[in-house]
């Protein structure tokens, strides 16, 4: 297991590229059944997901739209529990299924503010779709239709992932060593 530095903390290797490419094509080809027909609109909230974002959209072959919606949650290592919307939606999506991209879900509160706002705007129905879920931090009441991990209660970097802005570039997932 390899481990590296980002600033003050050591992480160590724990879900290798292969394994991170193998569940991003199945969450894909489940996406290309469920979604054939419906074009959908993928929301790729920034700036986690972007990695995410792309391998999946590359192995989507239905036909279907992208955007990109940030939000804003995290200081450091800690959530600061407020979610605030940085970058918005400017599409139309009234009628439209939805399908949110996300990096990491933990509390789930940022879901649920972003389904809720999204709900305004009439969409014909809004998925979930992220990379990591924490099943025992989720608080809030929520459908998360599509997850390639689930995964415990760590702090994890890479793939889009960051400890500070750092860390984002790597190609595994790193999880804290706790020092």
């Amino acid at each position: 297991m390899s481990t590296v530095r980002i600033l003050d903390k050591t992480f160590e290797t724990s879900i290798t590229e292969s394994e991170i490419k193998k569940r991003v094509k199945e969450l894909a080809a489940r996406l290309n059944k469920d979604m054939e027909g419906k074009n959908p609109l993928f929301l790729a909230v920034l700036n986690g997901a972007f990695i995410f974002a792309a391998d999946l959209l590359r192995e989507i072959t239905i036909p279907c739209e992208i955007s990109f919606v940030k939000l804003a949650s995290y200081q450091g290592t800690t959530s600061t529990g407020k979610v605030k919307e940085v970058l918005g939606v400017n599409e139309n999506l009234a009628g439209r299924t939805i399908v949110i991209i996300e990096d990491i879900v933990e509390t789930g509160r940022t879901m649920k503010q972003m389904i809720e706002s999204l709900g305004t705007r009439n969409p014909a129905s809004v998925h979930i779709c992220s990379l990591f879920v924490k099943p025992e931090k989720v608080e809030d009441e929520l459908t998360i239709d599509y997850a390639a991990f689930s995964i415990p209660n760590d702090f994890i970097v890479g793939y889009g992932l960051d400890y500070d802005q750092q860390g984002r570039n790597l190609r595994e997932i790193y999880t804290l060593v706790k020092d």
